[in-house]
């Protein structure tokens, strides 16, 4: 892939699709860990010259309906503060946008345009044609063929233009291939979550690189099913304990271990002011639910994750939003800052439990994608890595 520091950018109108989907409550944006990590694409492109448009997505809107709760307004808002200069809201873009070197537009919602999911041919030469330079900076929505992620650079390719690669999508494939292609052993993932159907394929993926996979969640739950305990009233999935007793005979396979908790927490419902009570993983009673794992389980991870060479992690172990379920994630979180090894986190949930527990500063990368992370690590191709990469 060409990147955007090989490009000659002085006097160029430069796009860039950014990932600026963050979290906004009452008109103000909650979380900026997303605008952070792009800004410094955005101040690269400044710097060198360019005349800079900034696209993303926000939310889920219907294609076609604008709606005042999808807007970008608040993120150009966020933006100009943490730029140091005014950051224009373009609401009508697609037809063209007037922006001159050494300014920054912010365009509206991608995704109030009509063809946007679907890829549309037309949407897309119409963005490749807003610029002299096309620059892809979200990885976390490379793995979608849409107008604004795969489309714009094929067409941007097929008008003489130049298409590229900014840092944080650079940085984001470079701290992956450093933790999948050759990662210093042993390799340990953990891999959390509410559901083995959601993340099976990258737990089989996994179980072909790894030396221990350490599994959180209601995914531990349908592991521990599988191992035969008794789990009383816990969320897991009956239809894929079989799957995932293949995949503890994998491991032993291949000689890598899938770690499972001896204690836990439970309660008898799902509420931040449940009664937790500590339980060996044997003694669950029938109507109660694991939260969390226990103080001896959490302590063996965080001695596996500890001695780790490299460690990829994504999803908690526990109801981690709950204080009193808090605790097993807290420690794995600890531990995944601790140790030498190589670290590289990635997805929603990880991210907030990272800035819950304070050991941003101790993680080596930090992933701002969720699916597409989960597709690089199962070795699926990402359409906006396959067309950047392409002739």
């Amino acid at each position: 892939m060409k990147t955007l520091d090989q490009m000659n950018l002085e006097g160029q109108r430069v796009l860039i699709r950014s990932d600026l989907n963050v979290p906004i409550q009452n008109g103000q944006v909650t979380s900026a860990a997303r605008i952070e990590a792009s800004l410094p694409t955005m101040r690269q492109a400044l710097a060198a010259g360019a005349a800079v448009m900034v696209m993303s997505h926000l939310g889920r809107p219907t294609e076609g309906q604008p709606e005042d709760r999808f807007s970008l307004k608040p993120v150009a808002e966020k933006l100009t503060v943490m730029l140091g200069q005014p950051v224009d809201l373009v609401s009508d873009w697609i037809d063209g946008v007037e922006v001159e070197p050494g300014q920054l537009v912010l365009l509206e919602n991608v995704r109030f345009l009509k063809g946007e999911k679907a890829n549309d041919e037309a949407l897309a030469k119409k963005m490749a044609g807003l610029c002299d330079v096309f620059c892809m900076d979200a990885f976390a929505t490379a793995h979608r063929a849409q107008a604004s992620t795969e489309g714009v650079i094929r067409q941007a390719k097929a008008q003489g233009k130049q298409a590229c690669a900014g840092p944080l999508l650079a940085a984001e494939v470079q701290a992956l291939d450093k933790a999948l292609a050759d990662p210093a052993r042993p390799l340990v993932a953990i891999v959390g979550g509410a559901k083995v159907s959601g993340k099976l394929e990258v737990l089989e993926a996994l179980i072909e690189k790894v030396d221990q996979l350490i599994v959180g969640g209601g995914i531990a739950n349908t592991f521990l099913a599988a191992a035969g305990h008794r789990i009383g009233a816990s969320l897991h999935e009956p239809d894929l304990v079989d799957t995932a007793e293949q995949l503890m005979e994998r491991a032993k396979e291949k000689g890598a271990s899938i770690p499972l908790p001896t204690d836990v927490v439970t309660a008898e419902r799902f509420h931040q002011d449940a009664h937790p009570s500590l339980r060996d993983v044997a003694k669950v009673h029938k109507d109660e639910m694991i939260l969390d794992i226990g103080p001896e389980s959490a302590q063996v991870l965080a001695d596996i994750i500890k001695n780790a060479g490299t460690v990829i992690w994504n999803g908690p172990v526990g109801v981690f939003e709950f204080e009193h379920f808090s605790k097993g994630t807290k420690v794995v979180a600890q531990a995944v800052g601790e140790t030498d090894g190589f670290t590289l986190a990635g997805g929603g949930d990880t991210i907030a439990a990272i800035e819950k527990f304070g050991v941003a500063d101790q993680v080596d990368y930090i992933s701002t994608a969720g699916g597409a992370f989960l597709e690089y690590v199962e070795g699926k191709e990402l359409p906006a890595l396959a067309a950047l990469s392409a002739a």
